[in-house]
């Protein structure tokens, strides 16, 4: 596979470069952003949805294909397909990214409490906003 670099936004626990270290990733320009028109879903796995006015927090970092094979080729994250979009960095920069989302979205009364917990504390660590943090659930 190439060396080459794309962009991918990251919006769950593949947000916190320790994690992403640990499965043998090196990201490079990783920045602070969101997906506007977006909300968080958590079921058993996290995903985005299209949602009118909402706004999903994450970072955008560049990562190589294989780098994005094999965190996606992990057991349990077979159903996540890769879609573009175009990511807002918090300085202002628009950024066409890779964003891995499910196949379906988690039903409404699907629930993952641990997950939560652990995804609101990456985001506390990486400084988002207090109110997009206390919204995961």
């Amino acid at each position: 596979m190439s060396d080459r670099r794309i962009e991918a936004f990251f919006y769950g626990l593949f947000m916190d470069v320790d994690i992403l270290k640990q499965n043998g990733v090196e990201p490079a320009n990783i920045r602070r952003a969101f997906v506007p028109e977006f909300a968080l879903r958590i079921g058993q796995r996290a995903t985005l949805i299209p949602s009118i006015g909402a706004r999903a927090y994450g970072m955008i970092m560049s990562l190589r294909h294989g780098d994005l094979a094999r965190l996606y080729g992990a057991p349990g994250l077979e159903h996540y397909r890769p879609e573009s979009v175009l990511a807002q960095t918090l300085d202002g920069t628009a950024t066409a990214a890779l964003c891995y989302n499910l196949l379906k979205s988690p039903g409404p009364d699907e629930r993952n409490p641990e997950y939560a917990m652990r995804l609101q504390l990456v985001l506390e660590k990486l400084n988002f906003p207090s109110e997009y943090v206390a919204s995961v659930c």
